[in-house]
């Protein structure tokens, strides 16, 4: 079924676009009222993902509201680590926790050999599910995290303030690490690759720890995985590219490596300015990003002001996805979602048109 609205992709490929693009990362989440209700009665964040209709339903919710141009897949990036036996779970306000952590060289050679296909068959029925609910109107944007993110909560067992105990293991035991870091790099392959068959048309790698380390563990430990797996990933599958998108919390510092990993488009948080982002990348990558999400609790006229701001630094020309610098936060009010959302299309259909 042909696109109704493909400026995400053609942004991505720098391809001419009548207005700016935007989608917003965790824009199906806490802000809106009905994913609460929704997820009060799937009975849990799991059950949430693991159900199809669920995780569609959830997934369209902003689309109803906003004039997003690309829906992203409703999951969570630790899948994979709970498909090799981690025992995923949620604590009410603490975020995700495992049954099972990784302390040792040991833990790692003893994690088990798994079809990543065959244990996340909910995630590409959900995404097969939404691809047909969307019927054309906006792309779909899979995603996984990345190998050092996801081994950094394996072995934390959750989340962290500083990851000592990952850092600890990584210098520790640095063949460990690697051996753990490529079995992950093989099964984000593959789990992207069922998304994309399934019917994924962009999919985002979130290395949302990446920034943590140092310069030479970043391009050793992060930044070489995540460009294994753009070159695993199935370019293009029924003939239309499918564009792929790297995004490192805090990774201006390594910008040119990244857009020299092979992707499409590299995902900024607002720790750079794009203007200074695509001066140093040029014309070899789209930029997706990178407004302050805390923005979204200012006034409307401050959001509109801080729209208007990046999308003069970015210039004029394709190859700019409007974003968020991270996910959106909980307590977000959602009439802000549409003064940002409405803001990003009328400011940059006044530019596009200038240009013309």
């Amino acid at each position: 079924m042909p696109l109704k609205n493909d400026r995400f992709l053609r942004a991505l490929l720098k391809q001419p676009v009548d207005r700016t693009p935007v989608w917003m990362m965790r824009q199906a989440g806490r802000y809106l009222p009905e994913y609460r209700a929704t997820r009060k009665q799937a009975g849990s964040f799991m059950d949430l993902c693991q159900n199809p209709e669920y995780a569609c339903e959830v997934t369209m919710q902003p689309l109803r509201r906003y004039d997003f141009d690309a829906a992203i897949l409703f999951s969570d990036i630790l899948t994979i680590p709970d498909a090799f036996g981690q025992g995923l779970y949620f604590e009410e306000g603490e975020g995700p926790r495992f049954k099972k952590v990784i302390r040792s060289p040991a833990d790692v050679e003893a994690l088990p050999d798994v079809s990543i296909k065959e244990e996340l068959a909910y995630v590409y029925a959900a995404v097969a599910r939404i691809r047909q609910e969307l019927a054309g109107r906006v792309p779909l944007l899979g995603f996984s995290g990345s190998p050092w993110t996801l081994a950094t909560y394996m072995i934390e067992g959750g989340g962290s303030k500083d990851f000592r105990i990952a850092k600890q293991f990584l210098y520790n035991h640095p063949e460990a690490m690697h051996m753990l870091l490529q079995r992950l790099a093989d099964a984000v392959i593959e789990y992207l690759n069922a998304q994309i068959e399934a019917g994924a048309q962009v999919v985002q790698i979130f290395d949302t720890w990446g920034g943590i380390l140092t310069p030479s563990a970043y391009r050793d430990f992060s930044l070489n995985y995540m460009r294994k797996i753009v070159q695993g990933l199935i370019k293009e599958p029924d003939g239309s590219t499918v564009p792929t998108i790297l995004f490192t919390k805090n990774g201006g510092q390594w910008l040119e490596a990244i857009a020299d990993s092979g992707c499409h488009g590299v995902g900024l948080d607002w720790t750079i300015g794009i203007d200074e982002a695509r001066a140093r990348v040029g014309e070899k990558v789209a930029l997706q990003g990178n407004m302050d999400p805390c923005i979204l609790d200012a006034e409307p006229k401050v959001i509109r002001a801080e729209v208007k701001r990046i999308l003069e630094a970015f210039g004029s020309g394709s190859g700019h996805v409007f974003n968020l610098g991270h996910g959106i936060t909980p307590g977000v009010d959602p009439d802000h979602v549409a003064v940002f959302v409405d803001a990003v299309h009328e400011f940059s259909a006044e530019s596009c048109r200038q240009t013309e």
